[in-house]
């Protein structure tokens, strides 16, 4: 599966608890790390049955602030990529981090790490929200 595919799965995932889908499609590991040599081409995550919301859109600010809440480490997911991986118990790595930049297809300099996070996480965002979650505007700039 692909970083951002990961990152969707374990949101949604999260959400969808209460609510499993059949055939047990929402059960995925949300503990996997994300970079393995191997994993799945970066195809578009867009349309993925299997991570897609069934009871409404899953609400990502109410997920990723009770995961949060239960971490004992400080992460500021709303504003640092890096920390919205950890969260999520995904590699946050350089080279995870570049890889998702590709996924996304971003156009920058994946040497300039802040720039690249910067962009990383609004896309992030902006592509929760297109994948069914219901994310905050301010989110999403």
């Amino acid at each position: 599966m692909s970083i951002f595919g990961n990152i969707m799965s374990s949101i949604f995932g999260h959400g969808a608890k209460a609510q499993p889908m059949p055939g047990g499609a929402g059960a995925a590991p949300t503990s996997t790390p994300a970079s393995k040599p191997g994993a799945a081409p970066a195809s578009a995550p867009a349309g993925n049955p299997a991570v897609a919301p069934s009871q409404g859109p899953v609400d990502v600010e109410a997920v990723l602030t009770k995961l949060a809440s239960q971490n004992k480490e400080k992460l500021d997911w709303r504003k640092s990529i890096v920390d919205l991986m950890k969260l999520l118990n995904l590699d946050s790595s350089l080279a995870a981090r570049k890889e998702l930049a590709h996924e996304l297809n971003y156009t920058g300099d994946t040497n300039d790490s802040a720039t690249m996070n910067v962009w990383l996480h609004k896309q992030v965002m902006i592509k929760l929200a297109e994948n069914g979650g219901k994310v905050p505007e301010q989110l999403k700039h």
